[in-house]
């Protein structure tokens, strides 16, 4: 019989998904084409389970994911050769898996994530120039200070522009349009006449604030969002033969007037709502609102429900150069921060006690994931604690009536960003201080003295508890040996995170267990990589040293085979670590998360040395 061809194994896949009616789009993964099917009952999944070529079907994160193997790409690409699918397709989101506020939370946190650290960065930078503005130790009138500033507050004059990137990128419209369109919005002339009200397009009005477009975020995602429209209208009634030219022309005039005349007004309008609506709030009772949000945001942060308070913090910042909001969540952070530490001091286990300081150490400069998920929410009271404190301290610091003048994450590292750098506006910058102390102490003390489980009960709580969704977030160690961080790894594909974002390990025992609790998706016949994803969808790779697949084999004994379901631990591989090292190949092993598209971000734990178990990564969904 002769063998399936990789264009016969595309079509027969194809039909038995539904057909291409049925799918809305496709794409593929290092092992697995990714259907987004428009009915998942249509497709025959028991046949796709037991047809040749297909390893598994896995339906998970509204995705209809086959599983082909290493190849996936050549059978992708002869399916996307026969049909008219591909990652061109028009795709609508399916509304069955999602409600209008998880849309809304699924856009905010796909525009602003990419550019969260550079927007951090650059919050810590103007609050230490204010500071050093303040204390004398740079003037104002020199010229050091004026190429700070522009690093510090330029990214936020010009934010228009990144939004529009990564808008663009979210709505599947051309980046480089949108980029022209929001250079625009902030080119310097019409900034100017902003302030004059002068400006109008065939005699209508243009309205705008009194800074122009510069630093607004609503009116961008605004225009972006319709431009993906007007992309596809302007490519279906131009020649192919002049696409090139005529989809961005197109596309460009409708859009730049359109956005100047309609669409920014109404952005603008939105945004002014929104503060309004914050201020009443807000001014309803200053210290109730610090109470709620500094009690809850670990909760928000949790759901993912974070990122719908991202507009209104920068477009507090817009409006009123300042922002009262942010500062509230500061007790929070540092709250988990307190609760952590005391854990450290208090547990028995050496494990929690390293991982818990690291917690502490992280919490502390603004990255809380780790300690939540790996040390106060597992053992429930601490993550209470840590809550009463940043109620405690969001209270203080919002009855106190202290502003953030600067953007980005918030952390202890925010505090000089506290100190106001607008005439005849006050910030209470010492409450602050106080605020996030209390938070601190007051987490710390309660960690104390409510306790957590006993370290027997709570090993018992975490394995009781393996199912749940916090379980299931975190990757354990599948080598025992020394961390090395990704960027490290000497092969660029595994150091750029172009196959995901993970780790690595130098082990010291040749034996290759599974990090997570679920199905073999890859084994190589050469023994030196496999794949397993986790029963919550979370593909894992590891690759054994580099380079190694020219061993064939030599040295390598697979335990397992591809399907298997597996348990955290499992034995995957055996190597011999030394014939490997003494053919001259490296031992080092990556260990990537090859779907970390999926999710918000993947976390290292802080861990060195490690042992095969040990926690080291979580997934942030």
């Amino acid at each position: 019989m002769a063998k399936q061809t990789n264009k016969e194994l595309a079509l027969k896949i194809l039909d038995l998904v539904g057909g291409e009616k049925n799918v809305q789009s496709v794409v593929h993964c290092a092992t697995r084409l990714r259907f987004k099917l428009k009915d998942e009952s249509l497709a025959q999944t028991d046949v796709l389970n037991n047809m040749d070529g297909v390893i598994q079907i896995v339906q998970s994160g509204g995705q209809y994911q086959v599983v082909i193997g290493s190849h996936v790409r050549d059978v992708y690409q002869e399916l996307v050769g026969a049909t008219g699918l591909g990652e061109g397709t028009d795709v609508e989101e399916s509304t069955s898996d999602k409600n209008i506020f998880n849309k809304f939370v699924d856009i905010i946190s796909s525009v602003f994530t990419p550019f969260l650290g550079a927007l951090a960065g650059i919050g810590v930078l103007k609050g230490f120039l204010t500071l050093a503005t303040v204390m004398n130790l740079i003037s104002v009138e020199s010229g050091t200070y004026q190429i700070f500033l522009a690093a510090s507050d330029g990214f936020m004059q010009f934010l228009p522009m990144a939004l529009a990137f990564t808008a663009a990128k979210k709505f599947k419209a051309d980046p480089f349009i949108s980029l022209a369109i929001s250079s625009a919005l902030v080119y310097p002339e019409i900034t100017v006449n902003a302030t004059t009200g002068l400006l109008n397009f065939f005699g209508i009005p243009v309205i705008m604030g009194p800074t122009g477009y510069m630093q607004t975020v609503i009116p961008i995602i605004l225009f972006v969002w319709v431009q993906s429209y007007i992309e596809k209208l302007a490519k279906k009634i131009s020649p192919n033969f002049l696409q090139l030219i005529l989809v961005p022309l197109l596309t460009i005039l409708i859009m730049v007037p359109l956005t100047f005349v309609v669409i920014g007004p109404i952005g603008t309008i939105f945004g002014s709502i929104l503060g309004k609506g914050y201020d009443a709030i807000f001014g309803f009772s200053p210290i109730v609102a610090g109470l709620v949000m500094g009690g809850l945001w670990q909760v928000f942060v949790m759901f993912g429900m974070h990122w719908g308070f991202v507009p209104i913090a920068l477009n507090n910042l817009t409006i009123n150069n300042f922002d009262t909001m942010t500062p509230m969540l500061l007790g929070a952070v540092l709250a988990q921060a307190g609760a952590s530490l005391a854990v450290a001091l208090r547990t028995k286990s050496e494990k929690r006690k390293t991982l818990a300081a690291t917690g502490a150490l992280t919490a502390i400069f603004g990255i809380t994931e780790p300690t939540v998920y790996g040390v106060t929410l597992p053992l429930k009271k601490p993550f209470i604690a840590a809550c009463i404190g940043g109620a405690v301290g969001g209270g203080i610091i919002g009855g106190a009536g202290v502003k953030l003048f600067a953007g980005g994450l918030i952390s202890v590292l925010s505090i000089p960003g506290f100190i106001s750098t607008i005439e005849g506006v006050e910030s209470n910058v010492t409450m602050g201080i106080v605020g996030v102390v209390v938070s601190f102490v007051l987490a710390f003390v309660l960690t104390l003295v409510l306790g957590f489980d006993t370290e027997g009960e709570a090993v018992t709580t975490v394995e009781a508890s393996s199912n749940d969704s916090d379980e299931d977030r975190l990757i354990s160690a599948p080598l025992t040996g020394k961390i090395v961080a990704l960027k490290d790894v000497p092969d660029e594909v595994f150091a750029s995170e172009a196959l995901g974002k993970g780790l690595a390990i130098e082990p010291t025992i040749g034996e290759l267990h599974s990090p997570v609790k679920g199905t073999v998706t890859t084994v190589f016949p050469t023994g030196h990589a496999v794949g397993v994803t986790s029963d919550s969808g979370i593909e894992v790779l590891m690759h054994i040293g580099m380079d190694t697949v020219a061993l064939n084999g030599e040295g390598f004994s697979i335990k397992v085979k591809e399907g298997e379901v597996v348990d955290k631990g499992t034995l995957l591989v055996t190597m011999d670590l030394d014939f490997i090292r003494k053919q001259g190949y490296p031992t080092i092993t990556p260990v990537v998360i090859t779907n970390s598209s999926d999710y918000l971000d993947i976390l290292d734990l802080g861990q060195t040395d490690v042992v095969i178990g040990e926690d080291v990564l979580t997934v942030v969904k």
